[in-house]
């Protein structure tokens, strides 16, 4: 399976000012160990059918080997990838700058801070 090979894998919505943002300092603390994909690449469609259920565009999602953690229960293993000294490979990351909603709001920060934390989902891979 591709999704493995490329697993650790941040999955987040690329249509989302905020969540660009958070996908960029993930990408410059974790230094290449983790593949960053955007819900709405081609790639990220693919993971949200072979692998996630119709939450998938509630949260950013952290996958590994084993497991596909969802908002608030991504953040330890998350946090956990990016201190572990491990370098899986050197990740290539686009990031579109186009916000397709209106992201840049006071209402948009609280509404994507309180999703992150409210929202939590696990779902154990094949």
């Amino acid at each position: 399976m591709e999704i493995r090979e490329k697993s650790p894998i941040v999955l987040f919505d690329n249509q989302c000012y905020l969540c660009i943002k958070f996908a960029k300092i993930v990408n410059f603390f974790a230094r290449g160990k983790i593949t960053i994909i955007g819900h709405y690449s081609e790639f990220g469609e693919k993971i949200r059918k072979e692998i996630l259920d119709e939450s998938a565009l509630d949260m950013f999602w952290f996958i590994n080997k084993k497991r596909a953690y969802g908002g608030r229960a991504a953040l330890l293993p998350l946090l956990k990838s990016i201190l572990s000294g491990k370098t899986t490979m050197t990740s290539q990351v686009k990031f579109d700058e186009e916000c397709q909603q209106d992201c840049k709001t006071v209402k948009a920060v609280f509404v994507r801070s309180s999703s992150l934390l409210t929202n939590s989902r696990i779902i154990d891979l094949k």
